[in-house]
């Protein structure tokens, strides 16, 4: 817990938006898989970017860390406080400042969810396009450089950022990036904060590239005989110049899972599911394109749909996908992992992965945004049996290790957080000796989110 001097400085700053019950540090200790990390001595939940300022120099003053929090969706322990301190919760930044529908762009605070920003913009003709499957914050998103089903199209969190105000651990505000559509003047500060992890800054405002809604979307789901001929279909469309907006690909094990959670009668085989955006004509062409491709790969069904209806439930399992995995073995947690390869390398990647899970007598769906290389691996595992995580961790490991001989990542989305500091050496070699040396001299004393993303720190 924090000293009598230090609690009373910062409950000068926050006042009742200082929380230190046991159920609320609690809560703040959590994440989305089975990756566990310490308890914060207290959570905080500011309002304005003077308030997270003044936080930076109380923290700096003290030697006490920060930890960024969102919607508390991220895999790979991103918030959790791992030797204590102060998490910051943004739940109470969360509007939209500013909505310039001429640029194409809008401003804001960090706690906002993706979802609450398009319902905001409906009715503006804009949408905002990354897509990670949770109701995300997007100061998360942007901290972790999330991406997802629309990425494929759209891009990521890096394509979707043209500028942030960050707070630096010594208190000072900066801004990065313009309006402009494209800059040469200087280092590219959003980069640079896009995918940090809150390890060199805290987030209060973004600016945001939004996109036009599309005039006409069509939906597929095609079953294929084998998880080769669905991944050798996806490498072809991407190699011919098809540009979905989304091709997710669920494994047999995942469908039958999505079946019983949503109610679906999916074919208990491989599928893709694939949504195409444009004007009507185009958009016709490229399905006509998809339906020759799919056939030529064995597809054994290929079902359109055009009304928003049946789009959105689609969607809505597919998004569903992870619950409805957790809910196929009831009891059981998941270790959740991903990992992105070169788009020539993918079936392999993707065969010599489910070949790993099935010989390892554990459960594990696998499921992505293949049209991108992007995979991942729901790794089921029964709490009680320590066995059963030590041989998933071996499996994300071994995922992971792939993934570089074959010229990939060790993740493609979900990030590092320190569930994969241990890879990052093997990923990055010298490099991540410098991404050390960036955070040293941003962050002298070590305090914004220690224990993430870089090498251990003095």
């Amino acid at each position: 817990m924090l000293d009598d001097a230090p609690l009373t400085a910062l409950r000068a700053i926050f006042g009742d938006r200082l929380a230190v019950s046991a159920a609320i540090r609690t809560e703040h200790a959590q994440s989305e898989s089975l990756v566990a990390g310490g308890l914060p001595d207290a959570v905080v939940f500011p309002r304005s970017t003077e308030e997270v300022a003044a936080l930076a120099r109380w923290s700096t003053a003290h030697r006490i860390p920060l930890i960024g929090w969102g919607a508390g969706t991220s895999l790979e322990g991103h918030a959790l406080a791992l030797a204590g301190g102060v998490v910051v919760d943004f739940r109470d930044m969360a509007a939209v400042l500013e909505i310039r529908p001429e640029d194409r762009l809008v401003r804001v605070q960090p706690g906002l969810t993706r979802e609450a920003l398009n319902t905001e913009l409906r009715t503006t003709g804009l949408m905002f396009s990354v897509d990670p499957g949770a109701n995300a914050s997007l100061g998360g998103m942007a901290a972790t450089r999330a991406s997802g089903t629309t990425a494929v199209r759209y891009g990521t969190m890096r394509d979707n950022v043209r500028g942030l105000t960050v707070v630096l651990a010594s208190g000072e505000v900066i801004r990065t990036g313009t309006g402009a559509p494209k800059s040469s003047a200087g280092y590219d500060l959003t980069a640079l904060f896009v995918g940090s992890e809150g390890t060199l800054g805290l987030i209060t405002e973004l600016t945001l590239k939004l996109h036009g809604q599309p005039e006409a979307v069509m939906t597929a789901v095609a079953a294929f005989p084998t998880v080769s001929a669905a991944v050798d279909c996806v490498i072809a469309t991407m190699q011919m110049g098809l540009t979905p907006a989304r091709i997710e690909f669920l494994d047999a094990d995942t469908v039958a899972a999505c079946n019983a959670y949503s109610s679906l009668t999916l074919p208990l085989s491989p599928q893709l599911l694939v949504e195409f955006h444009g004007h009507p004509e185009g958009l016709a062409e490229d399905v006509a394109r998809f339906r020759a491709l799919a056939a030529d790969h064995g597809a054994e069904g290929l079902d359109w749909a055009e009304k928003q209806e049946a789009r959105t439930r689609l969607w809505a399992a597919r998004h569903s996908a992870y619950r409805a995995i957790l809910a196929s073995r009831p009891g059981a947690k998941a270790i959740v992992t991903d990992v992105c390869v070169p788009i020539s390398r993918l079936a392999q990647a993707v065969e010599e992965t489910r070949a790993d899970i099935a010989a390892s007598g554990i459960t594990g769906p696998i499921l992505g945004h293949v049209g991108d290389g992007n995979f991942h691996a729901i790794l089921m595992v029964d709490p009680s049996r320590p066995d059963e995580a030590r041989t998933a961790k071996d499996l994300a490991h071994r995922m992971a290790e792939r993934s570089l001989r074959l010229g990939g990542t060790i993740t493609g989305e979900h990030g590092v957080g320190f569930g994969k500091l241990g890879l990052m050496a093997a990923e990055h070699g010298a490099a991540w000796q410098v991404m050390g040396a960036v955070k040293a001299a941003l962050d002298p004393f070590n305090l914004m989110n220690p224990g993430k993303v870089v090498p251990r720190q003095p």
